[in-house]
């Protein structure tokens, strides 16, 4: 595995610096490299990969089928590289990662364990100033977040969480060794996505796990299994099509049946046919039966009830059962779950469901935690409770635009993007998978890909036009919020206090963060804007004297 690349004087200059060296960060590089432009790459982790560098908790593995969740931009990349599992888990896929990184020897332009902490733009020279983790600053002409979505870990401020003197875990930053939990009492505070992978695994250690719950997630099983030579091939032999597809004529990035008709143009019994298909298939094509399941409420409540139907089928005791079926939120309008075995968990005699709305957490003691005055002793707590989604990594930095604000101030009401690849005001700043774009309701590569083939196709063309800054046209911007959120409430998604609400975040502004148009309609409005000579920017040349005066 190659060296990361040396320490860098303070007084070094970038064409562009990126902050993050997971999917994004590392195609970002590949990208600009072809470009022939100098860049930096900082990771705050010792390694790249991203979000499957800092989520290695028990079970966790991707939501989206493997053969889909990989890069395309490589041909041979995709073909030579195996898939083991229908979904790949999460140390298969940063030792896919990390081979991405050793087959383009991406390593040498970046510097790990470097946080990024603060960067200002320069009016005068055209320039963005970085400060890094040690008090080194570098300059470049284009500051790029590639931080991700996921990646700001959040454990909520519980009183007495300092006393505990067991062990406590937070699933977004695990430890790199493995942690087992055998004759212990374990508490795992959350049941999204990660505590729903993980729960399952940690229960057929640990002695008793109390799994406490404020919000039931809808979850679908995977039925992961072993990918066979065969099953391999055969989407090789189909990638381009299904690449096509993926980017151009799907909603979400994965290619899935297109559904052709609205859930009421089907009898009932046709209805559950469907539902039973999809839930015997597994995953995210359950979502996929009918064409209005995100858009009519009536629809929804059949598809919600037949969820609810199969939880009653698998959970013995039908108290927990109830406790398990969400009921206060349209299906889909949070993130569907896809699980192995989650909800059979729930009958095992180890394993016991505590109501934490009704009867919240008080306070975590040296011993455990106390709910509804009830103490729980524990040996071990594991925090599933999320991440300041979206915008979390980004707020971390201290970021000054032209005029001297700050990004935080800025998006103290919400965030505010162009496309959700640029913000007014800071120029020369682009975002990957920012709010305002696919995002989190997408194939998160599909999505990257775009992203960056978007802005070094931009960057090219201000090399060649003999342009050196961009910004987005305030208007445009507005536009582009006032989008956003007129088409996210022509769905159901914002009846939902989801984190694709900021709704996990005490304080965090309620607005619909990513854009949900859908992949290829998103990809088809950047492609006409860039068409138009990149309608909705302000696009300039801004050499200072000095520059100048010094060629």
């Amino acid at each position: 595995m190659a060296e990361q690349g040396s320490p860098i004087s303070s007084d070094e200059m970038y064409d562009v610096v990126v902050v993050g060296a997971g999917f994004a960060g590392m195609y970002l590089l590949h990208k600009l490299r072809g470009l022939g432009l100098s860049v930096r790459v900082y990771e705050q982790g010792s390694g790249v990969g991203g979000t499957w560098y800092w989520n290695r908790y028990p079970g966790a593995r991707c939501d989206v089928e493997s053969m889909q969740y990989s890069y395309s931009f490589d041909d041979a990349l995709q073909t030579e590289w195996n898939w083991s599992e229908r979904y790949a888990p999460q140390p298969e896929i940063l030792k896919y990662a990390n081979h991405v990184a050793d087959r383009y020897d991406l390593r040498r332009d970046m510097e790990f364990n470097t946080p990024v902490k603060a960067a200002a733009f320069d009016d005068k020279s055209n320039l963005w100033s970085v400060t890094l983790g040690s008090g080194k600053s570098v300059k470049t002409k284009s500051f790029i977040l590639a931080t991700g979505c996921l990646s700001n870990a959040r454990t909520p401020d519980f009183k007495g969480l300092a006393s505990f003197k067991g062990k406590t875990y937070h699933t977004g930053h695990w430890p790199h060794e493995e942690v087992r939990f055998d004759n212990q009492r374990v508490a795992v505070i959350g049941t999204g996505s990660s505590a729903i992978q993980s729960i399952p695994i940690i229960a057929e250690q640990a002695s008793q796990v109390y799994v406490l719950q404020r919000t039931p997630n809808f979850s679908i099983p995977a039925h992961n299994r072993k990918l066979t030579d065969a099953e391999r091939d055969e989407v090789k032999e189909i990638y381009p099509t299904l690449r096509h597809i993926a980017r151009w004529e799907s909603r979400n990035g994965i290619v899935n049946p297109v559904p052709d008709k609205a859930l009421q143009d089907d009898p009932p019994e046709a209805q559950t046919a469907k539902f039973e298909a999809g839930w015997k298939y597994g995953g995210f094509r359950f979502m996929v039966a009918y064409n209005n399941i995100a858009l009519d409420k009536a629809a929804n409540d059949v598809v919600s009830e037949f969820v609810r139907g199969k939880i009653a089928e698998v959970v013995k005791d039908p108290e927990v059962a109830k406790l398990l079926q969400p009921r206060d939120y349209p299906i889909g309008t949070k993130r569907i779950c896809v699980d192995t075995d989650y909800y059979e968990t729930f009958n095992r005699d180890n394993v016991k469901l505590i109501d934490i709305r009704s009867e919240p957490i008080e306070e975590i003691t040296p011993t455990g935690l106390r709910v509804g005055a009830k103490d729980y002793a524990v040996d071990a707590i594991v925090f599933a409770t999320g991440f300041d989604a979206m915008t979390g990594s980004v707020a971390k930095i201290d970021i000054r635009g032209r005029s001297g604000g700050t990004l935080n101030e800025k998006w103290a009401a919400g965030p505010r993007t162009y496309l959700g690849l640029m913000t007014a005001d800071f120029p020369n700043m682009f975002i990957i998978t920012g709010p305002g774009s696919p995002s989190v309701l997408s194939n998160m590569i599909v999505s990257i890909e775009q992203h960056v083939d978007w802005i070094t196709g931009l960057l090219a063309y201000m090399k060649k036009q003999g342009l050196d800054r961009i910004e987005p046209v305030k208007d445009a911007e507005d536009n582009w919020v006032a989008h956003v959120n007129e088409v996210a409430h022509g769905t159901l998604y914002p009846q939902a206090n989801s984190w694709y609400m900021g709704a996990n975040v005490p304080g965090k502004p309620r607005i619909f963060m990513p854009y949900i148009g859908g992949v290829g309609a998103y990809r088809q409005i950047c492609e006409d804007i860039a068409a138009k000579g990149y309608e909705g920017f302000t696009l300039s040349s801004q050499r200072s004297a000095a520059s100048i005066a010094a060629e």
